[in-house]
């Protein structure tokens, strides 16, 4: 997993309500274990009309086409808890998304695939969706180190987050890559574990 400790770019904005994880990749697209290709449907029925014709979808604007950051509406992730969306979000070059809150299965599986979710008050979040309507000018810095989100007019926001989580992120550390921190105990568990009982 990428290791995430400051990010800048480009911040999206999506000020839409319960945008559940249908809406974020539709259910024919999951029919892949595979992580990549997945943006293709990222948000497929918001881009595109029946006939498969672009819609004017904010991540298609040339201004946001390389957006990093999403600011978006209340209760994000809601739905099933497919992780297939938080992978065709981080394919299509999202690392964080900033919400006044999440539902809780999309917002723990940001985490074990790099991406960080931040909730902050609506009223902050309504300032930073102001913030990324300006298009490319919209750039924004988010400091995990410093759990701080600095805007394009230099303006401060503070934000929280469990700390093992935090350090997960920074080291780039999965579920198994926590696991292989442990790597010499397994292996010497392993080569005991063959010395009593070889049968096994």
């Amino acid at each position: 997993m990428e290791k995430f400790t400051k990010l800048t770019g480009v911040a999206a904005p999506l000020p839409m309500v319960n945008v559940d994880t249908d809406k974020i990749i539709p259910k024919q697209f999951l029919k892949t274990i595979k992580r990549t290709g997945l943006s293709e449907g990222l948000f497929y029925e918001l881009r595109f009309d029946e006939d498969g014709n672009k819609k004017d979808f904010v991540l298609d604007q040339p201004a946001y086409r390389d957006a990093k950051i999403l600011v978006a509406g209340e209760n994000f992730g809601c739905g099933s808890s497919r992780e297939h969306a938080p992978w065709a979000l981080l394919d299509a070059g999202i690392r964080c998304i900033i919400a006044s809150s999440f539902a809780d299965i999309f917002y723990n599986n940001c985490f074990k695939n790099g991406i960080l979710p931040i909730a902050l008050p609506q009223e902050q979040v309504d300032l930073l969706m102001d913030d990324a309507e300006r298009g490319a000018n919209a750039v924004v810095t988010v400091d995990l180190e410093t759990q701080e989100i600095t805007g394009p007019d230099g303006g401060r926001v503070q934000f929280e987050i469990d700390p093992f989580r935090k350090h997960c992120l920074m080291n780039g550390l999965d579920d198994i890559g926590l696991s292989l921190q442990k790597a010499n105990k397994i292996d010497a568990f392993e080569a005991k574990r063959r010395q009593e009982q070889p049968w096994l």
